[in-house]
């Protein structure tokens, strides 16, 4: 009880062990719950589980990762970032860059606040790690569009969970299994991954469910096929309308 609800004394304990059958005197709750290593109320921080089951459908999460791509001066490395809704899982790629800086950045979370087509135009919070391209001006434009910028603590990336977990199935699913020749082969790339991802691939997290399926899916009686996606590296199998 002490855990799940921060604000709660010993005497509030002690009336909802009360409202359960159980008789326990103040100092035997005390003694207990310091004994367990828990503080007293007004000293218990909200767990992040609790924080993000509060605001869950408000919060999104950002995060870079790095790509190979051969070019005719060899490997150079290129950055995307993208935006993750925690509840719905949709993605949105905000930028993909070779040499990023603040003054992109800047650019990124403008068009990520557009008050009309931006992705966290009904978002409250941003997740995002101390990568210093997270500039004081990114977050300075986030808070003026009503985003709250949240920055998570040093090497904790148990708690951008979602936003891993993406960065995760995108290169093992997609990008490790190709070389991209060029910058606009990994834009194609990436773009075809994003329309499997929301259209064609269950997801664990939402009860093994598609984002995005298709209005009539389960109603289709026609033969099996095959949609395929960059050469078969990508498969969705359905039935034909």
């Amino acid at each position: 009880m002490a855990r799940e609800n921060p604000g709660w004394g010993y005497t509030r304990i002690r009336g909802a062990l009360e409202n359960l059958g159980y008789s326990v005197g103040r100092n035997t709750i005390k003694r207990v719950l310091l004994e367990n290593g828990v503080d007293p109320a007004g000293m218990r921080g909200t767990t992040w589980a609790t924080f993000l089951r509060a605001h869950w459908g408000a919060i999104a999460a950002t995060d870079l990762f790095t790509v190979e791509v051969v070019t005719w001066r060899g490997l150079v490395r290129y950055f995307v970032i993208f935006v993750i809704d925690l509840k719905t899982r949709r993605v949105a790629i905000s930028g993909i860059a070779r040499s990023p800086d603040g003054v992109w950045m800047s650019q990124i979370a403008r068009n990520l606040t557009d008050f009309e087509d931006g992705f966290l135009r009904e978002a409250r919070f941003l997740i995002h790690d101390r990568d210093p391209l997270f500039t004081r001006e990114f977050r300075r434009t986030l808070k003026r569009s009503g985003v709250r910028p949240v920055k998570l603590p040093a090497r904790s990336p148990n708690l951008n969970a979602h936003a891993e977990r993406f960065v995760g199935s995108i290169k093992s699913e997609c990008l490790a299994q190709i070389i991209p020749l060029g910058e606009r082969h990994l834009r194609r790339a990436v773009r075809e991954y994003v329309e499997h991802y929301h259209h064609e691939r269950n997801h664990q997290g939402i009860g093994n469910q598609l984002i995005d399926p298709d209005a009539d899916l389960r109603s289709r009686r026609g033969a099996v096929a095959c949609r395929r996606r960059l050469g078969g590296t990508l498969n969705y199998y359905c039935r034909a309308a």
